[in-house]
C-alpha cells in the first residue's frame, strides 16, 4: 500500500524541498500551502488510507494545533508530526497531549524526518491491528491486575527510569517540561547554566530519549506531565 504524506506548510521553499525528499523516499505527497486549503481537501481524502500529517505549528489563519483539533473533530486517526522553528516547549506539550506522534524543530536533518515518519507509520499500523477495547468489567479487572503487579512493561521501564533520576535531575526535568529556559531554571535552583545543561543531558540519557519529542511522549503516555 502506498503511504501518503499530507504536508501542510505555508513556506513554498520548504514544501518543495520536503516534497522532493519525501518522494525520493517512496512516499506519495500531497502538499497544502494553508490550513484552510488542507481542511477543505479532507473530504476528498480516503479516511482509511495509510497517511501521516506533517504539520507546521505556526501558519497564517489557523495554527497547527487548531488544524489538529479539526482533524480530531472529524475522527481522523492519521499520525500527526508537528514542525516548528520556534522550539516552544508549552506548544510541544499541548501538541503531545492532543496525540501528536512527534515534534520536530526546524531546521531538522533529513535522516531525522525519515526516521520519525517511518516510526509514525509503524505505530499507526500497530494501533490499527490492535484488538478492540475490552468490556468495562474486564477493563476494571485489568486495572486491578495492574495494581497487583501486571503493569505494562513499557510503563514499568518508564517508572524505573524516573526512579533512577536524582532529586536534582527530577527538578530539572519538571522545570524543562514546564517550559522554562536553562537560565531561568538555573536562577530558580541556584545553579549555573552549565550545570543545568549537564543535568538535562543526564536526564535524556537516563530516560532513554533521543529527542525532546521522544521524552515528552514517554512522560505523557506513562506519567509525569499534568494533563
Amino acid at each position: 500500500m502506498t503511504r501518503t504524506i499530507l504536508l501542510v506548510d505555508d513556506s513554498e521553499h520548504f514544501r518543495e524541498s520536503a516534497a522532493w525528499l519525501l518522494e525520493s523516499l517512496g512516499y506519495a505527497v500531497r502538499a497544502f500551502d494553508s490550513p484552510a486549503g488542507f481542511l477543505q481537501a479532507l473530504d476528498g481524502i480516503e479516511p482509511g488510507c495509510a497517511a501521516c500529517v506533517l504539520l507546521d505549528m505556526r501558519m497564517p489563519g489557523l495554527s497547527g494545533l487548531q488544524v489538529h483539533d479539526a482533524l480530531i473533530a472529524r475522527g481522523a486517526t492519521w499520525p500527526v508530526v508537528y514542525m516548528t522553528g520556534h522550539g516552544d516547549v508549552p506548544l510541544a506539550v499541548e501538541a503531545m497531549q492532543k496525540g501528536a506522534y512527534s515534534f520536530l524543530e526546524k531546521p531538522f536533518q533529513d535522516s531525522v524526518l525519515e526516521r520519525t515518519l517511518e516510526q509514525a507509520f509503524e505505530r499507526a499500523g500497530r494501533m490499527a491491528a490492535a484488538p478492540a477495547p475490552v468490556e468495562p468489567a474486564r477493563a476494571d479487572a485489568a486495572i486491578v491486575a495492574d495494581d497487583e503487579g501486571d503493569e505494562d512493561p513499557a510503563a514499568q521501564a518508564h517508572r524505573a527510569r524516573l526512579a533512577s533520576l536524582t532529586p536534582r535531575e527530577r527538578q530539572v526535568l519538571d522545570l524543562v517540561i514546564a517550559g522554562l529556559l536553562n537560565k531561568t531554571i538555573g536562577d530558580r535552583l541556584g545553579i549555573s547554566i552549565k550545570t543545568v545543561e549537564l543535568h538535562r543531558s543526564r536526564v535524556m540519557q537516563k530516560m532513554g530519549a533521543r529527542s525532546f519529542a521522544e521524552l515528552m511522549r514517554g512522560m505523557l503516555t506513562h506519567g509525569g506531565v499534568a494533563a
